[in-house]
């Protein structure tokens, strides 16, 4: 039979005269991590990564955020813990999913609630304004701006999704790539870990996702008590809390 499906885990068999819903077996791949509330044990076969906003405009010292007087170092944090973890998951089939802003040019997609967080005023220095020349457009797909910084390897199998909120999953194909993938873990890395890492990982918890959150994997240019509050939340309410080095030590071993 051939397989009909946009992935192998999620396809049918197919003939001119048959069809076959049984979907292919995939063995369980187990691995252990300590973590917050308690130790954790998850199956890699059925995890994805989702590394969030880990792009030039919040990342990069010549980026949106730096142009503003905002200190950048927090932002910059994940990107070690992210070149060992991000390979190693690799060896493991583990899906690894960029959720970055990337906004239409015309920004038809943005209510005035969504500009307003970075143009309080009107004044139109937030999304899709120029940064010193009108070629780098703030968070504009396809920009610069929007692209992942340099030091975070992005292999051709990875999966990019564009979003325009703080969630990654308002009015984006990620839930149903997610599906594709067949998967129920998801692990949550990248910036800002208070703002669009846990409204996209509470979203997934609300879906029923398993949710695990990389601290060292993640973190905020808010201020400490915001990564505080986001690692009690998500211990307390929405998942677990683990460390994207110790589970790299535990994939390369």
């Amino acid at each position: 039979m051939r397989r009909l499906g946009s992935t192998h885990v999620n396809s049918w068999g197919a003939t001119a005269s048959s069809i076959s819903l049984l979907r292919p077996e995939r063995p369980s791949r187990p691995v252990s991590v300590p973590s917050q509330p308690q130790a954790l044990t998850f199956d890699l076969a059925r995890t994805a990564i989702i590394v969030i906003d880990m792009q030039n405009d919040f990342c990069h010292p010549d980026g949106w955020l730096a142009s503003i007087g905002v200190d950048i170092t927090a932002a910059r944090r994940p990107i070690d813990p992210l070149k060992t973890l991000l390979p190693a998951l690799r060896k493991h089939d583990v899906p690894v999913i960029w959720l970055n802003w990337g906004n239409r040019p015309d920004r038809l997609n943005l209510p005035p609630s969504v500009l307003h967080v970075y143009d309080p005023a009107g004044e139109d220095k937030g999304i899709g304004a120029a940064i010193g020349s009108t070629d780098r457009k703030i968070l504009e797909d396809g920009s610069w701006n929007a692209a992942i910084v340099d030091e975070l390897e992005v292999d051709p199998e990875d999966i990019h999704i564009s979003k325009y909120r703080m969630s990654g999953f308002w009015d984006t194909p990620l839930e149903g790539i997610l599906k594709n993938l067949r998967v129920d873990t998801l692990l949550f890395s990248g910036v800002n870990s208070d703002q669009c890492v846990l409204s996209t990982l509470t979203d997934a918890g609300c879906l029923g996702y398993d949710c695990i959150l990389l601290d060292d994997c993640s973190a905020t240019t808010s201020p400490d008590f915001c990564q505080d509050a986001t690692v009690y939340n998500v211990r307390q309410c929405y998942g677990f809390v683990a460390s994207g080095s110790d589970l790299a030590k535990n994939l390369i071993l």
